[in-house]
């Protein structure tokens, strides 16, 4: 892929090169430390004036050590540290208000996607305010995969949307955005939230498919039972904040 990287090289000089990257991770020792490599070469290729962040949520493993140690090899990267797993929604907000460049981007720091996809979304931001990626192919069980379609028609018909795939890990969004929108969710909302809240604020919003790989070390977190079942009845308050303007 990196023809498609080399592509993208001379539109990228025609539009936003000031960038933070962010990973939010819990024990994700085995993954971090090749997800940041990567991350570095891409945005090294391309010309960026970057930053990358790392948002340790209280790994019980090494995550934070790692962390800690590329942090200190390389002042482009930073380390935020949740002393408590404190949630997914609660790493993203950390990077968010973390992040000091005008174009912010995160995905996952479990390796399933490929920073080398990023990229193509800066052109787009010459047009729209937000860049949502959405899985091609997938590589998840069929009835995460069948949750995850059915989470997303469920937001897009509360708040008015056209979005394909809500929780795709893999958004690009202009850092001011944030000076202008709540983030309340510190749980797996924190997507549906982000994008309703900007939805109706009026930014725009696009989208770009990206491929999504298999998990080659740790364990996912998410789909637990608990965690689902919070997500849909703060969605529910949400929608009733937002409707009253909250």
């Amino acid at each position: 892929m990196q023809s498609d990287v080399n592509a993208s090289l001379s539109a990228l000089h025609k539009g936003p090169n000031a960038i933070s990257v962010f990973f939010p991770c819990y024990n994700e020792q085995d993954n971090i430390g090749r997800v940041v490599k990567r991350a570095t070469e891409v945005l090294k290729v391309i010309g960026a004036d970057y930053e990358i962040i790392i948002v340790n949520d209280g790994s019980a493993d090494r995550t934070g050590q790692v962390a800690d140690e590329l942090a200190r090899a390389d002042n482009r990267i930073k380390v935020v540290h949740h002393p408590q797993n404190r949630g997914y929604g609660a790493a993203l907000q950390s990077g968010f208000r973390a992040a000091t460049k005008a174009y912010v981007f995160f995905t996952d720091g479990d390796g399933q996607f490929d920073i080398e996809e990023m990229p193509a979304m800066l052109p787009l931001m010459e047009r729209y305010d937000i860049v949502c990626g959405f899985r091609l192919d997938r590589k998840d069980p069929i009835m995460r995969k069948l949750n995850g379609r059915l989470w997303t028609k469920l937001v897009c018909f509360l708040f008015g949307m056209r979005i394909r795939d809500i929780d795709c890990a893999f958004k690009l969004f202009r850092r001011d955005v944030f000076d202008h929108i709540k983030m309340e969710s510190s749980g797996a909302l924190i997507s549906a939230e982000i994008l309703a809240r900007a939805t109706k604020a009026g930014y725009k919003i696009t989208e770009m498919g990206v491929h999504h790989y298999p998990r080659t070390a740790g364990k996912q977190t998410g789909a637990k039972l608990r965690v689902i079942l919070r997500a849909f009845r703060e969605l529910f308050a949400l929608y009733n904040r937002i409707r009253k303007g909250q």
